[in-house]
């Protein structure tokens, strides 16, 4: 059947139009936005935040900033920030990649022990004076030991040996050098070989304990 122009134009009222008003452009503008593609496509708070951060360090070195004054003004800002990190350092020291590490290992010569040195000398102290020298020995070889982990002298990771920290910690106190292997002995021997302890053990262990606990390390001898 043949078209007239008359079917043609009333075909045509009733096809939408293909460019929309401003309303309907903006209404199928929010739809479109509203698919949760979008959603994820967002920039989260930390890029915003870097992005900010950005702009200022852009902005602060560009040499356009108040025609010759900016890229004085940047030199300016650079020297006072790095006065800033200077003095941070000096005030809270370099931070250590080991420092987590030692907090965070639990070990100490193959046994889960995950208290301070503090409460290992008490404990000791309290099997001590109920005449309980074994377990008093191991607990004040390993108050020793987690102490000098607490001040980043010595390291205890896992599979450290008793006589292995002894060396390490003789090279920080050399002076101790003897009894510190002493003391690791004393250890090995009632942990390990099941020898009775001794007061008198005891006494040269926590000896030991107390002298470098007080002494200042030679750091860079231990490294």
């Amino acid at each position: 059947m043949a078209l007239t122009s008359t079917s043609i134009e009333l075909l045509a009222d009733t096809v939408p139009p293909l460019t929309p008003d401003g309303d309907e452009a903006r209404r199928w503008a929010e739809e479109e936005l509203a698919k949760p593609v979008y959603a994820q496509a967002e920039p989260t708070l930390f890029d915003r935040v870097a992005r900010a951060v950005g702009d200022f360090f852009s902005q602060l070195f560009s040499t356009e900033l108040t025609g010759g004054w900016g890229s004085t003004f940047a030199i300016v800002a650079a020297v006072i920030v790095a006065i800033l990190i200077l003095a941070a350092f000096l005030v809270w020291g370099v931070p250590r990649a080991t420092h987590r590490s030692r907090i965070a290992v639990a070990e100490l010569f193959g046994e889960s022990e995950g208290r301070p040195a503090a409460e290992l000398r008490a404990a000791a102290e309290a099997h001590a004076s109920r005449g309980e020298w074994d377990a008093a020995i191991v607990l004040r070889f390993r108050a020793l030991a987690r102490g000098l982990a607490e001040r980043g002298v010595v390291e205890t990771p896992p599979g450290a040996t008793v006589h292995g920290f002894a060396r390490q910690a003789a090279r920080a106190f050399p002076a101790s050098a003897i009894d510190l292997e002493e003391a690791a002995g004393a250890f090995d021997d009632v942990r390990y070989l099941r020898r009775p302890g001794t007061a008198e053990l005891y006494r040269r262990v926590a000896a030991v304990d107390a002298a470098v606990a007080g002494a200042r390390p030679l750091l860079a001898e231990a490294r």
